[in-house]
């Protein structure tokens, strides 16, 4: 029964392959290189950094024009990645989160300026999220939480930490002034996806089916572990190329507990670029900077040193997306990265050029800077600023 997904993967990748031949793939600064040269490099530098398996996706007029996966979803069993394996969404999960609640804004079921806590029907320390470490009542004392937004979340600047279990004592503490600067935080994502349930009177996973994996034709993703997963899924690699994990998650989060496949998400994606189910104002907010970001880097104690290093590209958080400015117009991006993983996408709406990269390997993120030029031109990414040292650096 798996047999025919799978047959019709290998179809289509054959066929972008085939178009991709006739058609060069066309980069950002107007050069071109034709699929067989793209496939062999992107061997090459896959072996150079260590990285067990990828997955790439090129898209030219904001439709995918190369997809191809290398390497294995198991280095232990030596079992190949495919177009269909299972593979740990990572922080795309947030991506997918934000299309759907501008999705919400559009139907004006909420307000990104509106005070959330004035969304519920009782004291928001009352409410606790699924899972571990998660009472809101750790933000009794502190009512700036009051002040906290909808878009404050999206463009992460809620004040929170990224996730409570980093800190020393564990709790939920608000950092800084809400709306004040950038500091990357699940828990704003965490907090959203309580009012966004307590808004509608669903659970995320059956919202994710409604505005988001029902319309793209995604029949294996979700927010929630799938028994389904077990016939071929993906694990994390770490540096040696020793199996990580493959997270089970049994309780939806918006903020990383996305499955999905390299076919299911680049449709996802391809809804994205081309600003399906969104107004023209919802998709612009998302991919437009919200506020700069001046930090030297994302996470870490330099997090909170700012510096002008990236002044030239006027980084800056939209709804969702990291934004950027180059010579070829703007670019938004969303990466993830756990123990084992490590994805990155980046989009310019100008030139109706983006890229997908999937790995499942602690070495992935040292491959970026060099795919990211190869494929599309892309030399704007910050990679610094992300930590993705190249694997010649390290």
């Amino acid at each position: 029964m798996y047999i025919l997904p799978r047959l019709l993967s290998i179809l289509f990748l054959a066929t972008l392959l085939t178009n991709a031949v006739a058609q060069p793939i066309r980069r950002i600064d107007g050069s071109s290189i034709d699929a067989a040269q793209l496939d062999e490099q992107v061997q090459k530098i896959m072996t150079q950094a260590k990285v067990t398996g990828l997955c790439v996706t090129v898209y030219n007029k904001n439709k995918a024009v190369f997809a191809k996966a290398y390497g294995y979803a198991k280095a232990a069993t030596q079992q190949p990645m495919t177009p269909s394996t299972a593979l740990y969404g990572l922080s795309l999960s947030k991506a997918v989160f934000a299309h759907l609640v501008m999705q919400l804004v559009d139907e004006k079921k909420i307000d990104l300026d509106k005070p959330l806590v004035t969304y519920l029907p009782r004291p928001l320390l009352s409410y606790t999220f699924p899972g571990r470490l998660s009472n809101y009542k750790d933000l009794e004392g502190d009512d700036r939480y009051k002040k906290i937004t909808g878009r404050m979340c999206l463009d992460h600047t809620t004040g929170f930490p990224n996730f409570r279990w980093f800190e020393p004592d564990k709790k939920l503490r608000i950092k800084f002034e809400p709306g004040s600067r950038v500091s990357y935080s699940g828990e704003g994502l965490y907090l959203l996806q309580v009012i966004i349930q307590e808004i509608t009177g669903k659970p995320l996973e059956e919202l994710a089916r409604q505005y988001i994996f029902e319309p793209c034709g995604m029949t294996l993703s979700s927010y929630v572990y799938q028994p389904v997963y077990e016939r071929d899924y993906a694990v994390g690699h770490d540096v040696n190329n020793d199996s990580t994990m493959f997270p089970r998650r049994p309780v939806s989060n918006a903020a990383g507990s996305l499955t999905t496949t390299m076919e299911e998400f680049n449709k996802f994606y391809t809804m994205l670029i081309n600003g399906k189910r969104l107004s023209k104002k919802s998709f612009n907010d998302m991919t437009h900077s919200q506020i700069r970001i001046r930090s030297i880097k994302q996470f870490g104690p330099l997090s909170w040193k700012d510096s002008t290093l990236n002044d030239n590209i006027q980084l800056g958080y939209g709804l969702g997306y990291v934004v950027l400015q180059s010579p070829y117009g703007r670019a938004f991006f969303k990466e993830g990265n756990d123990q084992g993983w490590g994805h990155y996408t980046i989009c310019y709406p100008d030139q109706q050029i983006a890229v997908v990269i999937l790995t499942n390997s602690d070495n992935g993120e040292s491959s970026f800077k060099d795919l990211l030029q190869l494929t599309i031109g892309d030399v704007y990414t910050p990679w610094y600023w992300e930590n993705y040292i190249p694997w010649n650096q390290r």
